[in-house]
């Protein structure tokens, strides 16, 4: 545990010393009730991890105020709850590094793009692979990807997933309330309804026709 003037800082083992929940009871022995900061490192966790990590510290009146982590998932999860969170540089021997990952291959688009801030009306913002922005879609503004368009924010744009074609694309995000949806060639309008709160929205393709629904599980987990 690391200790800084006001706000403590609650650090995860990393993935291959030991399982961070069997790590928490020791560690929590060590934290006194005041504002923490969570360092999950290379741990993928879910908001459903987050959530219980955040009951448990706040039955020891700790209260967790920003996460930092080495992975986007992670981040994604920690924004979804409302926590800041920091996107943290893999260090040392805990990352693997292969020939691929420091010399790839230019005719291979990235599987992932990642794009952090709000999109505003003019703006364009395009993935040959699938796409994630951490943010707002406002409208006027478009997100549109090879594969999937995920959104962990309001979408209130226009968004457009498969572009090339791909019908098994899906768009995703917290709110769902776009001006125009498109995946392949299916074209449909964003539903004039309200969401229900803390419920993220999927479209897909299903006969033909794009359909809107709660998202399932994992679908961040790209």
């Amino acid at each position: 545990m690391e200790v800084s003037d006001e706000i403590q800082r609650l650090t995860l083992p990393w993935c291959r010393e030991a399982h961070w929940w069997d790590s928490l009871p020791a560690k929590l022995n060590q934290l006194e009730p005041r504002p923490t900061e969570l360092d999950c490192r290379d741990w993928r966790l879910g908001c459903r991890d987050l959530q219980q990590l955040s009951e448990l510290l706040e039955k020891t009146g700790v209260t967790l105020t920003r996460i930092h982590a080495n992975f986007r998932e992670t981040i994604v999860s920690a924004a979804a709850l409302g926590y800041q969170s920091y996107l943290e540089p893999q260090q040392g021997s805990h990352t693997k590094v292969t020939s691929t990952d420091t010399q790839p291959n230019p005719n291979t688009p990235p599987r992932l793009l990642f794009h952090e801030g709000t999109l505003r009306s003019g703006d364009h913002l395009s993935a040959e692979g699938d796409v994630l922005l951490l943010g707002d879609v406002n409208p006027g503004a478009r997100i549109s990807a090879g594969g999937d368009v995920m959104v962990w924010g309001r979408l209130r744009g226009v968004a457009h997933a498969g572009q090339d074609g791909d019908t098994q694309a899906k768009i995703v995000a917290l709110q769902l309330r776009p001006l125009q949806l498109r995946i392949a060639d299916a074209v449909a309008r964003g539903p004039e309804d309200q969401p229900q709160p803390g419920l993220a929205e999927e479209a897909r393709i299903e006969g033909g026709t794009i359909m809107i629904e709660p998202a399932r599980a994992k679908t961040f987990n790209s």
